[in-house]
């Protein structure tokens, strides 16, 4: 196949999506994996370029995981490029109220799901000739700074990390290299409550800035488009004035 080759989780709405159509319009093979079809084939019809395949998949199901990347090698031969970026976030809870039900959802699909999405995207281009390919995983600015009442999240975001450096390093004599893209207040559905404001660290309500989500593809198809001997390996793309450089 002469086009590149991608797989981009959560590609059903908002940085998923986003991505998705960077690379189709770029001219990729995309797979596009989600829990429901509709939004799916929604992103699909955006395109105007590239080629689209339409894979529902439940990224916290190894069976699931694993028939998404056979249909990839089926239809397309080989991979190229893995974004990681299905993710959910849990109400604001201080510690305190956590229930174990709570950490479970979002583990299952922050940690375990990034964990066995990269697992097959890895064994796909170590097995494939010639091997190689990029494994870019969605972190967030709470892979640095929690906050207020976020402890799932902000715990599955840091383990992101440590994910990433381990595949960057086991990687290496397999030519994958990992990168971690981490996203601050990006324009999607789910940062419409930033416009009535969200908790502060001091405790107060403030309204917070946002920056076009367009940018988000946009970086990461430049990163996608690097040949494997060069590598980002973290970046921070966040709305200029969100509350995140200083203190407060």
């Amino acid at each position: 196949m002469d086009q590149r080759v991608a797989v981009v989780t959560g590609a059903g709405s908002g940085i998923g999506r986003t991505v998705a159509l960077a690379l189709l319009n770029d001219g990729y093979f995309v797979a596009l994996a989600g829990r429901r079809q509709e939004p799916l084939q929604e992103t699909a019809s955006l395109a105007r370029l590239g080629t689209s395949l339409i894979v529902p998949t439940d990224v916290t199901h190894p069976h699931s995981v694993d028939t998404l990347f056979a249909t990839v090698k089926a239809q397309a031969g080989r991979l190229d490029v893995l974004f990681n970026n299905a993710g959910v976030g849990a109400p604001t809870t201080n510690f305190g109220d956590v229930t174990f039900e709570q950490w479970q959802s979002v583990v299952a699909v922050n940690l375990n799901g990034m964990f066995l999405c990269a697992s097959a995207a890895y064994r796909a281009m170590r097995d494939q000739s010639p091997q190689g390919g990029r494994i870019i995983n969605n972190g967030s600015i709470s892979a640095h700074t929690p906050r207020p009442g976020s402890a799932a999240y902000t715990a599955t975001k840091h383990a992101v990390t440590g994910l990433t450096k381990s595949i960057s390093l086991d990687g290496r004599i397999h030519n994958i290299v990992a990168s971690q893209i981490d996203i601050g207040n990006a324009a999607t559905d789910m940062t419409t409550r930033m416009a009535q404001g969200v908790p502060q660290a001091d405790g107060t309500i403030a309204v917070e800035p946002t920056m076009d989500v367009a940018l988000v593809g946009s970086t990461v198809l430049s990163m996608a488009n690097m040949s494997l001997d060069a590598n980002v390996q973290f970046i921070t793309l966040m709305a200029s004035s969100m509350p995140f450089i200083g203190r407060g």
